[in-house]
């Protein structure tokens, strides 16, 4: 039901008799109420419907009616509704007297009785006070409106709090969710640093062990060289003993290599090398290496630019690789060996800018799970069965590869096999011009006698190089430091070579040769190490370098270069 403006309060009119109704309106409207006759039941229902405040009916005009529509609509009156009724009956009609006022009261509901012939003043009172009690009822009906008001903001309020709430708890799982998966980073990067800084610790251990054993193996294989051209030939059975220290000493070279590759010490000679020639090189070698039961399949892209590597040592390295693939199929498998540009999307992120060539080395064998993955570069970790490996082949692989600026990938799945990817840098076309400039260079056949001034501070490899020396006709001058060194030309002392270690206290080798060129220029010079602590072009390329332990040979063949490149200097000076 709705109700608006003045109709609200308006009285309405039934009295189908006469000139009742228009009467009764009269007499209300005169003491200042609005009141409206209707005629029949139905224009009074509809008005109802509109707005009204009270209806006065005389009791004639539900006589004979049906009032169910009437009953519907004051059954469908809202809560806070209920509406007045002033019925006006004849004398004696009232509800306590007859069944008829009783029946409409038991309809009507809020009904007031009022026995024809009445006092005008007493129809205004029952009508002011049925309106009055109408007003309360809108009273109520404001305050029910009001209460929903709050309660339906007190609901969207409600809703909005549940909204932000579950946006913030969202916001706090989100947050939640990126700081775990930043801590698991953390603890990620965290293990991988302490994984660094161990295995950098272990390879500097690894690689000062290994140079101090370096210079044992020289005095060891220098005095067997000498040894062996002095005892008689057809002393068969000392000849073998030699033979048999000088491979003695030859495997402790070799081990020593690899553990100075982990360190990442070894000193290498950086060159262009065509890769896929070099793997298709090997390719026999390598066969004959896997056995009958492997197969190898070698695969390398079209025009491939070479790369900046030690030939050698990447030969060693993927030897290394191919046994090690082997090992881990004992059935047999395949084996692919596959060359190739590498995609900038895969590079590492410890590498530097550039491009890089990859030799990827995969077998069908065993594979390895995560945490044996994890250690696999570990120096000395191994799978295998007690003295069946040293557990330095795939330290040694990755410390090559990260020595000449590239990386050494490993990726295994359980069953599945193993894939040992080596990555190397690019050569430079810079790097490329150098190298041919070195092929062109045809260093000298034979050495004439000369006079060597020989640096070393381990007195064993000093005096075992000097016999060596003196064995090939040349006339040496000790030193066992370069402070010595240096004394000795200052003090006039004609020498034509200076042959120095590098690793030596208070003063290197390559500041020795800075020094004594300032006091000599142009002095050939031949610099001798067991490992590299060189940075990138820090060795001027006018000075050989000799890698330790070398044998007598390799020491007249390292002085023809030194000598020869001084004169090719000094006559194009």
């Amino acid at each position: 039901m709705t109700a608006g403006g003045d109709l609200s309060e308006r009285t309405l009119v039934l009295a189908p008799q006469g000139r009742d109704a228009p009467l009764a309106a009269g007499l209300l409207r005169e003491a200042g109420m609005p009141a409206q006759p209707v005629a029949g039941l139905g224009a009074l229902i509809e008005a109802m419907t509109a707005g009204a405040g009270l209806a006065v009916v005389a009791e004639e005009a539900f006589r004979d009616a049906d009032l169910a529509p009437l009953a519907a609509w004051l059954a469908a009156q809202p809560p806070w509704s209920d509406f007045p009724f002033v019925l006006l009956t004849g004398r004696g009609s009232g509800p306590e007297r007859t069944p008829a006022a009783a029946w409409l009261w038991g309809i009507l509901g809020n009904v007031s009785f009022l026995e024809r012939p009445f006092h005008p003043t007493t129809l205004v009172s029952v009508a002011r006070a049925a309106l009055r009690g109408r007003r309360r009822q809108y009273e109520a009906r404001s305050r029910l409106e009001e209460v929903r008001r709050v309660e339906e903001a007190l609901r969207h309020a409600n809703e909005r709090l549940e909204e932000r709430v579950a946006e913030r708890t969202r916001a706090l799982l989100e947050a939640n969710a990126r700081l775990t998966e930043q801590m698991a980073e953390r603890s990620r990067v965290e293990e991988q640093l302490r994984q660094s800084q161990k295995v950098e610790t272990i390879g500097q251990l690894t690689g000062g062990v290994a140079h101090d054993f370096n210079n044992l193996l020289m005095a060891v294989l220098g005095n067997l060289t000498l040894l062996r051209k002095r005892l008689p030939p057809e002393d068969a059975r000392a000849q073998r003993l030699i033979e048999g220290a000088v491979q003695g000493a030859q495997r402790g070279a070799a081990l020593t290599h690899r553990l100075l590759a982990f360190a990442r010490r070894q000193d290498l000679r950086p060159e262009p090398v065509d890769l896929a020639g070099l793997v298709s090189g090997m390719e026999q070698l390598l066969r004959r290496s896997l056995g009958p039961r492997i197969e190898l399949a070698v695969a390398a892209a079209p025009a491939l630019p070479p790369a900046m590597a030690d030939a050698n040592q990447v030969e060693l390295a993927l030897l290394n690789l191919a046994v090690n693939a082997r090992d881990a199929m004992p059935g047999g498998g395949r084996l692919t060996i596959a060359v190739g540009l590498l995609d900038p999307g895969a590079r590492p992120a410890r590498l530097g800018p550039g491009d890089y060539l990859s030799v990827a080395v995969r077998d069908e064998g065993e594979g390895m799970p995560p945490e044996v993955l994890a250690r696999a570069v570990e120096p000395f970790f191994s799978t295998k069965p007690l003295g069946q490996g040293t557990g330095l082949g795939l330290s040694m692989v990755h410390g090559l590869a990260r020595q000449l600026g590239g990386d050494l990938v490993l990726s295994s799945t359980p069953g599945s096999g193993t894939t040992a990817e080596i990555l190397l840098p690019v050569a430079t076309a810079v790097a490329r011009d150098a190298a041919l400039r070195t092929e062109e260079a045809t260093p000298p056949g034979a050495v004439p006698p000369s006079r060597v001034l020989l640096v070393d501070d381990d007195p064993l490899v000093l005096s075992g190089t000097a016999d060596m020396l003196l064995d090939l006709g040349h006339v040496v001058v000790e030193a066992n430091s370069g402070a010595r060194a240096l004394a000795a030309l200052r003090d006039g002392v004609e020498v034509d070579l200076l042959a120095t270690d590098y690793a030596m206290p208070g003063m290197t080798g390559l500041q020795l040769v800075q020094a004594a060129r300032q006091l000599r220029p142009g002095l050939p010079v031949l610099l001798a190490t067991g490992f590299a602590e060189l940075a990138e072009g820090a060795v001027p390329a006018d000075v050989p370098r000799l890698a330790k332990p070398y044998r007598q040979d390799q020491l007249a063949a390292a002085m023809a270069r030194a000598l020869g490149s001084a004169k090719r200097q000094a006559a194009v000076g």
